[in-house]
């Protein structure tokens, strides 16, 4: 490296300048699409929903080059949000995966010029298939868009590139065009936060939405709890075993009476000197949140923070304790 080299003194602060272009660029190239989108958006809605109908086909998105990246994210939307949608790579296709392809199927074919040989050189076969295509080209006259069944025009007036040649502001621009179709197609069937769940098990809203209290609350002896004949001096004993800020309370039947907390502790000290002679009953709190354990996780969140509590008891439908969570097993949990 020599020592004049920009590289070695660091990015000058023209640098910051072109990014900002480039973001501003890439801004006008999306928002340029919004008066663009008219009947020809909701053909091509139309067309997928047909499709899907019959529960048969199938949506195939394809792209060479820096388009065939952008391909790969839309199929990845689509299928993520209830269409069933994958990637084919257009070379591929004509080695044997256009097999994959059926007369009830949709193809999408993203390429900014419209003229990719790649992509040109299977739509005849495509067709032949009787599967209906759908372009996203930059160009309404390329031969990709007059071959379609619906022509979703993706055109920006310039690249960010300062040499207007890498694909930046076209691929920013097909990319939401395809985020736009994906989404207005989830609205139109009614797909749900528990739908997407089903496509995402392991991502937060999974675990929101299939974790239940049973899977992440305390049982058996790592519940703290006593007696009600137990004094405040081995209530206090119980909750620093348990760790938890709390201890239960129970009758002789095991339904639950009460509780003692870490801030209930903190109510008591200034009123009570004789911590072995002061029965526990005496300074619980009675009639606490309890909780059943087949509710869901989220929901055991949601009465914590209604009701600026950091435990609960969880129950079974006889009333019987049967556990116990704080929200450090809900953290743990991920499940906030």
């Amino acid at each position: 490296m020599k020592p004049g080299d920009s590289t070695a003194r660091g990015m000058s602060p023209e640098a910051l300048v072109l990014a900002r272009r480039v973001l501003a660029i890439e801004a006008d190239a999306v928002r340029s699409l919004i008066d663009r989108l008219d009947e020809r958006f909701l053909e091509a809605g139309s067309l997928i929903q047909a499709c899907l109908r019959e529960g048969r086909g199938r949506v195939i998105v394809s792209g060479i080059g820096k388009s065939g990246h952008i391909a790969r994210k839309i199929a990845s939307t689509l299928a993520s949000t209830g269409t069933p949608a994958y990637f084919v790579h257009p070379a591929e296709a004509s080695h044997g995966d256009l097999g994959m392809i059926q007369a009830e199927d949709v193809f999408i074919g993203i390429s900014n010029s419209g003229e990719s040989d790649e992509l040109l050189n299977i739509v005849p076969l495509i067709k032949r298939q009787g599967a209906k295509l759908i372009a996203i080209t930059g160009n309404p006259d390329s031969s990709l868009a007059r071959e379609a069944s619906v022509h979703l025009n993706a055109g920006v007036d310039k690249e960010a590139c300062p040499l207007n040649l890498a694909p930046t502001a076209s691929t920013t621009a097909a990319l939401a065009l395809g985020d736009a179709l994906a989404v207005a197609l989830l609205q139109e069937r009614g797909f749900s936060e528990s739908d997407f769940a089903r496509s995402h098990p392991g991502g937060t809203l999974g675990r929101r939405l299939f974790t239940h209290v049973a899977d992440v609350m305390r049982r058996g002896a790592d519940i703290p709890r006593v007696p009600e004949s137990a004094t405040l001096k081995e209530a206090l004993l119980e909750m620093t075993r348990g760790r938890m800020g709390m201890t239960a309370i129970l009758d002789r039947a095991g339904q639950v009476r009460g509780i003692f907390t870490d801030g209930d502790l903190r109510r008591v000290l200034e009123k009570v000197t004789d911590f072995g002679a002061t029965r526990v009953t005496d300074v619980m709190t009675p009639n606490p949140r309890l909780i059943r354990p087949e509710a869901l996780a989220v929901e055991a969140v949601q009465i914590m923070e209604r009701h600026k509590v950091n435990q609960l008891l969880v129950v079974d439908a006889q009333g019987e304790l049967v556990g116990a969570l704080n929200m450090h097993d809900l953290f743990r949990a991920k499940v906030i």
